[in-house]
């Protein structure tokens, strides 16, 4: 593995330790007070501020200087989730987004031109009540990772047809949990592994998917959720 990567956590622009300063922009009220009143509950995440739609966000945001933006992706007006998030990062460039939709269709993402769908995460608004969900796209988005709603990958990768027909069916079960932005150590205690295990997992995964890993310009877990979006659907 080579120096520089961090398999277990990422690296991202909070730094360990430190709070993440998130901002929610949602247009339902009732909807972004929950949000709000769910993620305070973190002792590692704080709520900055919440707005109800993107002309306020933009005009306030930048002064906030947030780790991460969670954005409805059907906000009313102009601007839509994917549109607010790339005007927001031309001033904050290592801005983590969560995108929040109805859709079960992570293809949206691939709206967000690939050189920058680094720190892009998706999920499903239903899927915010389960805060474990929740809080791995926060983290994940924060490290310059790609998560996915878990609706999206759990069996789905069992059920697309590219991929190369070598995956083992470890593999690919350790795939999906990397797309839902689970660490090394979170796999481990998952499939009930040895953390030296999953990472040899892995690695082979890498070999497969022929991601080069020391290749530093992108990080190997984003190429990797990057090729699952790519795969095409049974």
């Amino acid at each position: 593995m080579p120096a520089g990567w961090d398999l277990t956590q990422g690296s991202g622009a909070a730094t360990s330790g430190e709070r993440i300063r998130v901002v929610i922009v949602e247009d339902e009220g009732l909807y972004r007070d929950l949000l709000a009143t769910a993620l305070s509950r973190h002792p590692r995440i704080e709520v900055a501020r919440a707005f109800g739609d993107a002309g306020s966000a933009l005009e306030v945001v930048p002064s906030l200087d947030p780790h991460v933006a969670i954005l409805d992706i059907q906000l009313g007006g102009p601007f839509n989730g994917i549109h607010l998030g790339l005007r927001l990062r031309r001033d904050l460039p290592g801005l983590g987004v969560v995108l929040l939709s109805n859709h079960a269709d992570p293809d949206f993402l691939m709206a967000v031109p690939q050189e920058e769908l680094s720190g892009w995460s998706y999920l499903l608004k239903r899927s915010v009540g389960d805060l474990a969900t929740l809080e791995r796209a926060v983290e994940g988005s924060a490290a310059g990772l790609v998560v996915l709603d878990p609706q999206l990958t759990r069996g789905a990768l069992a059920q697309r047809r590219g991929g190369p027909a070598s995956l083992t069916p470890r593999q690919r079960e350790i795939w999906a949990l990397i797309a839902q932005g689970y660490t090394n150590t979170a796999i481990a205690e998952k499939l009930h592994l040895s953390p030296k295990s999953v990472e040899n997992h892995i690695n082979l995964l890498y070999q497969e998917l022929d991601i080069d890993s020391a290749d530093r310009t992108v990080h190997p877990r984003v190429k990797a959720v990057l090729r699952y979006l790519k795969e095409p659907r049974a």
